[in-house]
C-alpha cells in the first residue's frame, strides 16, 4: 500500500489555515512557519497546495506577532510604563540612568 501524504489542505479542510493555532507556543508557530516558508521556497506543491501553504503561513506569522506584542505589553508594564509612553519615558523627576547617574550625570 502506497504511503498516503497530507497536503495543508487536507489538513486543514473545513478548519481554515487558522486550525488549532491558539495552542501554539511562539516558538512552536515559528517552527512551522520556517517550515511552510521551505516548502513554498522550494516550488515543489501544486497551487491548490502552495495557496494552502500560503494561508497557514499568513495566519502562522499573525499568531508570532500576537505572542510579541503580548511580550511586549508585559515588559512595558514591568517597567512600569503607562500605555500610550514612549519606552523609557516615566515621568520620575530624579529617575537615574544606568551606573547610579541621574539625569545631570551625577552619581
Amino acid at each position: 500500500m502506497p504511503k498516503q501524504t497530507t497536503s495543508p489542505a487536507d489538513e486543514t479542510a473545513g478548519a481554515g489555515p487558522g486550525a488549532g493555532l491558539e495552542t501554539l507556543s511562539y516558538e512552536q508557530a515559528r517552527d512551522e512557519l520556517v517550515a511552510v516558508v521551505s516548502r513554498l521556497e522550494s516550488g515543489a506543491e501544486s497551487l491548490e497546495e502552495s495557496l494552502a501553504l500560503w494561508e497557514r503561513g499568513e495566519a502562522l506569522a499573525a499568531r508570532c506577532q500576537q505572542w510579541l506584542d503580548g511580550a511586549r505589553e508585559r515588559l512595558a508594564a514591568a517597567r512600569g510604563e503607562a500605555a500610550g509612553e514612549g519606552p523609557g519615558v516615566r515621568g520620575d523627576a530624579g529617575a537615574q540612568a544606568p551606573g547610579g547617574a541621574d539625569e545631570g550625570g551625577r552619581q
